[in-house]
């Protein structure tokens, strides 16, 4: 990768290359950009709006995720205009997200609101966002710590490539579903657990990891043993018993945060023939 271009970042010089996004071009420099809606793994989408950043020339705030660097720019992570839109933004995310009761480990909303705060303070509201009863013994959807960042229904799309899962509905009542609102089993579900990973808030997580969300989780990195390829995958660990597996992050192994349905329920399958109602394929 050529650095050729000459930027300036929060008043530094730095260098980025050529079709980079002012995320990229951030992180290389070491300066923390909030995200929720990105993903490395997937194209730009710059739903989420927590990534803007000032561009000098620009009359309006642009996503760090999605614009493109150019030769002399001149950009501003921080600034008080950046912060009381984020702050503003935040409000309105807590708003409409369950908060407090059960806090999950894995939300990273929560997690950017004990970081960055919030402007003002809106009353809960109830959303008319519809719930999911899937009988499938693997993966469970709460509306409640949904926010609707499409990371999950963009993974299944463009990594996986199945379309089992996508946004439906409109306005106040879009919700992650299936077609005709079918359990993943009767659908082109895979079951590789990728929007497990790659949701944000922990909305879809493991239906066996539910009793074990607040324990203290031993991470032990292991090779999957069922094909050639050598994913790694991580054992996670309470109370002596594997009561989930994930992929490590993007980027670091040869699997890129990715797992197959065999290596992430496996497990399952293999200890806890008795809970479930459906073999692996």
């Amino acid at each position: 990768m050529s650095l050729s271009l000459s930027l300036t970042l929060n008043g530094q010089p730095i260098s980025a290359a050529a079709g980079e996004t002012i995320l990229d071009a951030a992180k290389r420099a070491g300066v923390t950009i909030p995200t929720l809606c990105h993903d490395p793994r997937l194209k730009p989408a710059g739903a989420c709006r927590t990534c803007l950043v000032e561009v000098k020339g620009e009359r309006r705030l642009h996503p760090a995720c999605a614009f493109p660097v150019r030769d002399a720019m001149e950009i501003q992570t921080e600034s008080a205009r950046i912060t009381r839109h984020r702050q503003t933004l935040l409000s309105l995310y807590a708003a409409d997200h369950r908060l407090n009761d059960t806090r999950h480990p894995d939300n990273e909303l929560e997690s950017m609101l004990d970081t960055y705060g919030t402007s003002f303070s809106i009353e809960a509201l109830d959303s008319p966002r519809a719930g999911r009863e899937d009988p499938n013994p693997y993966i469970t959807f709460d509306e409640e710590l949904c926010i609707l960042c499409a990371r999950c229904t963009r993974y299944c799309d463009e990594v996986e490539a199945v379309n089992a899962i996508g946004l439906t509905h409109r306005g106040s009542h879009t919700t992650i579903s299936t077609v005709l609102d079918q359990g993943l089993m009767d659908t082109t579900c895979e079951l590789c657990g990728g929007c497990i990973d790659t949701c944000p808030t922990g909305a879809l997580t493991e239906k066996k990891a539910l009793d074990h969300l607040h324990k203290p989780l031993e991470k032990i990195r292991t090779t999957c043993n069922y094909c050639g390829v050598g994913c790694q995958m991580d054992l996670n660990v309470a109370d002596d018993k594997v009561v989930k597996v994930t992929s490590p992050p993007p980027g670091e192994t040869v699997n890129d945060g990715n797992l197959c349905v065999k290596g992430r329920f496996a497990y399952d399958f293999i200890h806890h023939k008795d809970r479930l109602t459906t073999p692996l394929v």
